[in-house]
């Protein structure tokens, strides 16, 4: 019982960090298409929201495992 529990825990983790990571790519290639001299800043700055995504995800699974 108790690991279908951490499976699930774990699906939730990727299940939201998917649709996080999909916001902020969505959110940034709005702003590029709005900015397009802006582009670079707006990639550094997905990409770094995105590393915060992925380890906060990461964390997640990691802990509903143990």
């Amino acid at each position: 019982m108790t690991g279908s529990i951490a499976a699930i825990g774990a699906g939730l983790a990727a299940i939201g960090a998917g649709v996080g990571i999909g916001k902020i790519g969505s959110s940034a290639m709005e702003g590029i298409a709005r900015q397009p001299e802006a582009a670079s800043k707006i990639q550094t700055a997905m990409l770094i929201a995105a590393a915060f995504v992925e380890a906060v995800a990461l964390f997640a699974v990691v802990v509903a495992l143990v």
